[in-house]
């Protein structure tokens, strides 16, 4: 008589060599395919970087114009956009084989749980990119070209611009986890949704000191990263109410 694995049993052990040589075959993978994208993208390095720039571009007034104030610069901060575009760009397939790595040892309803986790993770990342770029990048650009005094021409060095904008879409694409870290927190019963309730005014506070510090020294830039993690907060901790509910009628019956 054949043994059945139990669905809530982890598909099978393997030993650490193994283990090993599936994590290089996977990080291979990883790797050639950002190289792919990288060098299908190099030759539209300079338009994806004038994409970039659009929002500062627009705002700069007549007679200015961006600079590059290191020789190289007019080659490497193209270069190096577009390996970041690459790099955002392969996240899905980046989480794909980070999953496929990791699945085997978790339980079948472990699973069932993480696949839309990492879909909404991915969703929420690329989300949190748009906003900095559409809306949080050229009100702060706007702000600071403005409270200048106007005899000064402002003159952006192209990469100091490149790092500024790469910094904020990587602060928001994280910052946009919240909901997620919020929700596994829950689910796993390291916290309830009833004692962060209770604990919202000081989150309140931390999403204003965090944002202090991963922004602009500026009220306006502060404010458009503080508000949303404190919405985001909210997010994970409605929906972790609702798995909460979920466990304790799954329980009762």
């Amino acid at each position: 008589m054949t043994e059945q694995t139990s669905p809530e049993i982890p598909s099978g052990e393997m030993p650490l060599v193994a283990h090993l040589i599936e994590l290089r075959t996977r990080l291979l993978r990883i790797i050639i395919l950002l190289i792919v994208v990288f060098f299908s993208l190099v030759y539209f390095a300079n338009d994806i970087y004038a994409w970039l720039s659009a929002p500062l571009r627009a705002l700069l007034p007549i007679g200015s114009t961006m600079i590059a104030t290191d020789v190289t610069s007019p080659f490497m901060a193209p270069f190096k956009l577009t390996f970041f575009v690459a790099l955002f760009a392969s996240v899905p397939y980046i989480l794909f084989q980070l999953w496929g790595f990791i699945a085997p040892a978790l339980y079948q309803r472990e699973r069932r749980i993480a696949i839309p986790l990492v879909f909404s993770s991915v969703v929420l990342f690329y989300a949190g990119i748009a906003f900095a770029y559409f809306i949080t990048l050229p009100a702060i650009l706007g702000f600071f070209t403005r409270i200048g005094p106007e005899d000064v021409a402002i003159m952006t060095d192209i990469n100091l611009y490149l790092d500024f904008a790469l910094k904020l879409f990587l602060v928001f694409g994280v910052t946009f986890e919240i909901p997620i870290a919020v929700l596994v927190l829950i689910a796993a019963g390291v916290v309830s949704s009833a004692s962060l309730a209770e604990k919202r005014r000081y989150i309140i506070v931390g999403c204003f000191a965090v944002s202090m510090f991963l922004t602009p020294p500026d009220a306006l830039s502060m404010t458009m990263l503080a508000v949303p993690m404190w919405l985001l907060f909210e997010a994970g901790l409605f929906f972790g109410s609702i798995l909460e509910r979920q466990r304790k009628s799954h329980a009762s019956e």
